[in-house]
């Protein structure tokens, strides 16, 4: 079998790669609070288009889905900001970063208590 060596083809395995290599624990209820608590796009507040699971840390610079580390991003956002950093990409493309960071902190402090999970960006109880 020939082994597809498309610069996709080798993202796409690199991906897999870097998914299996750490444990993810986000489930669909946590992913369903997380849309409902943010109401929209985390960054930019769209609430008309299909929200995306976004890693805050991105998972090529160590994040994981969790519930402390996921965000919903419409497509436009999430494909922007790639693997940025969240404060520095907040900042070039002119969004409220202050907003969005304490936003970020209430819902994850609410949602681990109300899952009964620890935050593990500081933003405990």
């Amino acid at each position: 079998m020939a082994v597809n060596r498309s610069r996709r083809a080798r993202a796409v395995r690199k991906r897999k790669r870097r998914m299996d290599s750490v444990e993810h624990d986000l489930s669909d209820a946590q992913w369903s609070a997380l849309k409902a608590a943010w109401g929209g796009c985390a960054y930019c507040g769209a609430s008309d288009r299909v929200l995306q699971r976004d890693c805050v840390l991105a998972l090529s610079r160590g994040g994981r889905y969790t519930l402390d580390n996921i965000a919903p991003a419409c497509g436009s956002c999430n494909a922007s900001k790639c693997n940025d950093e969240v404060t520095s990409w907040l900042r070039r493309k002119r969004l409220d970063e202050g907003a969005f960071l304490v936003r970020h902190v209430e819902i994850t402090r609410d949602l681990a208590q109300e899952f009964g999970a620890v935050p593990t960006d500081g933003a405990g109880p």
